[in-house]
């Protein structure tokens, strides 16, 4: 299990610094992302994909579900009218029903989605927009301490601005 930190930097060499130190204590580069103010060059600095600069994990959640239950409500209807149930066989329907509402729902809430910014990152913004270098960094539980450790070693000026857990982790 991963936990994934947040911190603020005050700019590009900053980052470069703190890539290299996480580097070196065995985060692999593919757990790092950044996120800098638009027209800002991260040159070989890896930097954030689109899944964690967009709201697409927890709309695709949301909406698969309300898709699914409004599939599941649509396919009762249709078992509930008199008649239909028989020729549709009930199951089959409320299934089918279900697994197409879902899909629907998911498709259309992600393709929304794509253009809204990620919610946690909100609290960023600002700072980012005023030339800031926002960190996320994905490690494992039980090295947390330690990265958070080695940051503020070499980077007193860093603030962790939060710890959450991984979904969906970096790939």
């Amino acid at each position: 299990m991963k936990r994934r930190i947040y911190f603020l930097l005050p700019d590009i060499h900053h980052a470069r610094r703190i890539v290299n130190e996480l580097l070196l204590a065995r985060i692999d580069v593919n757990h790092i992302a950044l996120i800098a103010k638009e027209g800002v060059e991260l040159e070989d600095l890896p930097p954030a994909s689109l899944l964690q600069r967009s709201d697409f994990i927890p709309a695709l959640e949301r909406s698969a579900l309300l898709g699914g239950a409004t599939g599941l409500l649509a396919g009762l209807i249709a078992v509930l009218i008199p008649g239909t149930g028989a020729v549709f066989a009930g199951w089959a329907v409320l299934a089918g029903s279900t697994v197409a509402g879902a899909g629907i729902g998911a498709l259309a809430g992600t393709l929304i989605a794509v253009d809204v910014p990620n919610s946690r990152l909100k609290p960023f913004m600002q700072s980012i927009e005023q030339g800031h270098v926002l960190m996320l960094v994905d490690v494992p539980y039980d090295r947390l301490e330690e990265i958070k450790k080695l940051i503020k070693t070499h980077h007193p000026e860093v603030e962790i601005e939060g710890v959450e857990p991984t979904v969906p982790p970096f790939p």
